[in-house]
């Protein structure tokens, strides 16, 4: 691969102590870098590419540049036609999709009905250990009428069904042999995967893709943890983006960088504090309710995030069609706390005393700003009586065990949240690990039922209001704590041009930017 005048840091995780050292005066330390290939600095590098496989939000942002799916769904929910040109619902059970011509694979194969029909299959193969396999259990079959339309049975009526549909596809040669995890997995997107050091870089380079051919030559996404490291190696023209990565203390000294250009814009994410509800004291809902009113979320969004969210009240951010705020708000209060606490059996010892009424585990990332959200969260739940411990770890392990359901508390965010599903997804007494992503082992009939019925709804008022009374029912029970709604925020190099903001975070409009 030719190179020009560009330069970067190839940096290994075991070497942040000296990194610092290193931008200021390691040349033997740079790699080459193509001048016409965007740099976009991350936090932490994907578990996995692999469509089927992908739940971290870096790896479905890269995914989205590699891969195609049936349907692509915008920042409002609305699911527009990617490799499908049309599709139809001929009863409440069938969905048929035609595929458009002229979509290839990065080794130049056509885009075939079959091909996805496999990509779904390999998921759906009782030996298949994806994470994704549960979504799909609504599919009966799938058959193939003609080379580019395939043809989708349900079990029964499924209202989110279209959900699905963004799913990548890949060759159905690949998938057939492979179960596990791809490494380097194969798509029809505008980009190919050349390089995948997922502690270090991911290089995409341009597809040969008539259909939809880059602007831009490639992409390399840059594993830079630290957020300092991050901000001067945009200083040092190096890195062309940093998306929800930058310190909120450090966006006004960004922002006056001659070649930079700071975009903002409210996001459908919503970062929220997990609980595991087989620990005893997380157990009871009044233990719940107490830490919610101990935490003073607007406080540490004033002070540590600079402003940069508003508080949240569930899953699904105001404006989303099927939001809801009838459920209880639990404004702070550490008295209420308090009382709750007591009234629950976990009195203080020693009243205001160094005894805490109880210890829990707090688990979090390296990254230095979950460290200081971390460390707000334990100030304040230590004026109530409850003691955090902090325990941080590289992304790998930390959402390793995540996942798992290894872990007392935590705090994650569910990122470009569309079909309110996500609270089947979420809160199902079925979803819990391994199988689905209700982390926390939430189990409540009530909401089983609801979420269930609004899957089997059509109609979307009628869905609507199931959708608001699992809302409500949620913010009873407080299975998650919510904390707030983020703004996103990028710092883009003016160089950069066609770069848009997602209010869902992705990285898409990657596919028509281009550089001068």
């Amino acid at each position: 691969m030719p190179y020009g005048s560009r330069r970067f840091l190839r940096l290994s995780t075991n070497s942040w102590p000296l990194v610092a050292l290193c931008v200021l005066g390691c040349a033997g330390a740079d790699a080459d870098l193509p001048a016409d290939f965007a740099v976009i600095a991350i936090e932490n590098g994907p578990v996995t590419l692999d469509p089927r496989f992908a739940t971290d939000a870096t790896g479905n942002q890269i995914g989205e540049l590699l891969f195609d799916g049936l349907t692509r769904v915008d920042d409002q929910g609305r699911y527009h036609p990617d490799l499908a040109a049309d599709w139809s619902n001929p009863d409440p059970v069938t969905y048929e999709f035609h595929l458009r011509e002229g979509f290839r694979f990065s080794d130049g194969t056509p885009v075939r009905a079959v091909d996805v029909k496999a990509t779904f299959d390999s998921i759906r193969d009782t030996s298949s250990t994806s994470p994704k396999r549960s979504a799909l259990a609504p599919i009966e079959s799938i058959d193939v009428p003609a080379p580019l339309s395939v043809r989708f049975h349900l079990r029964e009526a499924f209202a989110p069904f279209l959900d699905l549909t963004t799913l990548g596809v890949m060759p159905a040669a690949r998938v057939a042999a492979a179960p596990a995890p791809i490494r380097e997995p194969m798509g029809s997107g505008p980009f190919r995967l050349v390089e995948f050091s997922p502690d270090e870089r991911i290089v995409l380079a341009r597809a040969p893709s008539e259909l939809q051919r880059s602007r831009l030559a490639g992409v390399v996404f840059q594993v830079i943890p630290d957020g300092l490291v991050r901000l001067l190696e945009f200083k040092r023209g190096r890195v062309d983006v940093i998306q929800n990565a930058v310190d909120p203390d450090s966006i006004e000294w960004a922002s006056r960088l001659p070649h930079a250009q700071v975009l903002t814009t409210p996001s459908t994410n919503f970062q929220y504090l997990g609980l595991n509800l087989r620990e005893p004291p997380l157990a009871d809902v009044r233990v719940r309710r107490a830490l919610a009113h101990a935490l003073d979320t607007r406080g540490l969004i004033r002070s540590v995030l600079r402003g940069l969210a508003t508080p949240a009240t569930g899953l699904l951010p105001p404006g989303h069609w099927a939001y809801s705020a009838d459920g209880p708000v639990y404004a702070y209060d550490p008295k209420r706390a308090k009382a709750l606490l007591d009234e629950a059996g976990y009195v203080d010892p020693d009243g205001d005393g160094p005894r805490p009424r109880f210890r829990l585990s707090y688990k979090t990332t390296t990254v230095d700003l979950r460290k200081r959200i971390a460390e707000v969260i334990q100030q304040q739940l230590a004026r109530v009586g409850v003691a955090l411990d902090i325990r941080t770890y590289e992304w790998g392990t930390f959402y390793g065990d995540i996942r798992r359901g290894n872990f007392q508390v935590y705090s994650l965010a569910w990122v470009g949240v569309a079909d309110p599903d996500i609270y089947f997804q979420t809160c199902h007494s079925s979803q819990v690990p391994p199988v689905g992503n209700n982390r926390g082992f939430f189990r409540d009939a009530e909401v089983d039922q609801l979420t269930e019925r609004a899957q089997r709804t059509p109609d979307g008022e009628e869905r609507r209001r199931y959708y608001v009374e699992v809302q409500k029912r949620v913010a009873e029970q407080l299975p998650v704590i919510p904390l707030w709604w983020p703004t996103n925020v990028a710092v883009v190099n003016r160089r950069l041009h066609g770069f848009e903001l997602r209010a869902n975070a992705s990285l898409d409009s990657l596919r028509d930017a281009w550089i001068e």
